[in-house]
């Protein structure tokens, strides 16, 4: 019976050799001597390795193509981060292959696939959910890989990320300043690192200056406008709900914004967000006192180049510890509305 789910290491315990062995041997590297080569390919014959998912052991040259992965499209923010990455991989000759994971781990599971059967050096990956066994056949086929924005259980891995909880912190601690002590706060779910971290500052901030963290007045939803809206809906709804608010994404701050606007009614204009992200549109939404600003442009950049000395390495069979990089944020004021 054929066995689909062969790995590299399997067909190596098989062999009696290393993995790197086995990946030198699918990619013709005439380093290896005959005995030895006659062993890997017996191997991947009894256990019918199956070289259609896995076309990028059979590589003999370099693509030099990059894989990007996001969970969506539709925002600025992953666009943002995949056109710097492109300038600087133009620099090197590289090009960028996109794919989109619609915030599904089974699905980033497939498009990781088809990007190791498209030959790519090396993927960057903005990754959907905090699940990260289905990676690990990329260290197998030694396919360096660098997360952007945020990590994921299960596994070690290159991360380029931003100071998230600080970032909260300074805008949180910008609202105190002015005077507000009950601040509410809209965030994504706690199993995505940057949402976790976010909730982290804007509680650090209220502990702080001894104020208290209200439940009634805290949420944890998926990531997007129509959340954004209605967890402002459902909580403005109680007369005694706070004036100011921390929201941790862009999405949400839309949709929160827009419920104030067309549905607060007198309670409108007394009401003050703090946020991620800054971006061009920032200065419309009128509630917006304080916008946390993301380096993405030196993230997309980062990354890039970070994956490329991972493919120098991989190519030179040198070994490396996986390496976190932080940035820091910076806090941005916009004008009190009139």
């Amino acid at each position: 019976m054929k066995n689909q789910g062969v790995t590299i290491r399997e067909v190596a315990e098989y062999a009696k050799v290393s993995t790197a062995t086995v990946s030198r041997v699918l990619n013709g590297d005439p380093r290896v001597i005959d005995f030895t080569r006659e062993k890997v390919l017996n191997a991947i014959e009894k256990l019918d390795y199956k070289v259609n998912s896995v076309a990028r052991s059979l590589k003999t040259n370099k693509t030099r193509t990059i894989g990007i992965m996001a969970p969506d499209l539709a925002g600025d923010y992953f666009m943002y981060i995949a056109e710097s990455m492109d300038k600087e991989l133009t620099n090197h000759g590289y090009s960028l292959v996109v794919c989109v994971s619609h915030d599904s781990p089974e699905e980033e599971a497939k498009r990781l696939r088809h990007l190791a059967e498209r030959l790519v050096d090396g993927i960057v990956v903005i990754p959907a959910t905090a699940k990260g066994k289905h990676f690990e056949f990329l260290k197998e086929l030694n396919i360096p890989f660098v997360f952007v924005d945020r990590t994921v259980n299960d596994i070690e891995a290159d991360s380029v990320l931003v100071d998230n909880e600080e970032g909260a912190f300074e805008a949180t601690k910008a609202l105190i300043n002015d005077g507000y002590t009950r601040i509410g706060y809209v965030g994504g779910l706690q199993d995505i690192s940057i949402f976790r971290e976010r909730f982290q500052g804007y509680k650090r901030a209220m502990e702080s200056s001894n104020l208290t963290v209200e439940d009634d007045f805290v949420r944890f939803l998926p990531p997007t406008l129509p959340f954004g809206y209605h967890a402002m809906e459902e909580m403005m709804h109680r007369p005694e709900s706070p004036d100011a608010w921390f929201i941790a994404n862009a999405f949400m701050h839309i949709g929160a914004t827009n419920y104030v606007i067309s549905e607060a009614g007198e309670r409108a204009p007394r009401v003050v967000f703090a946020a991620f992200d800054e971006m061009p549109y920032s200065p419309l939404l009128v509630h917006c006192r304080y916008a946390v600003q993301q380096p993405i442009a030196e993230m997309g950049k980062t990354a890039a180049r970070l994956i490329l000395k991972r493919i120098d390495q991989v190519d030179a069979e040198e070994s490396y510890q996986p390496q976190q990089l932080r940035l820091r944020t910076r806090l941005i004021t916009h004008k009190p509305q009139a």
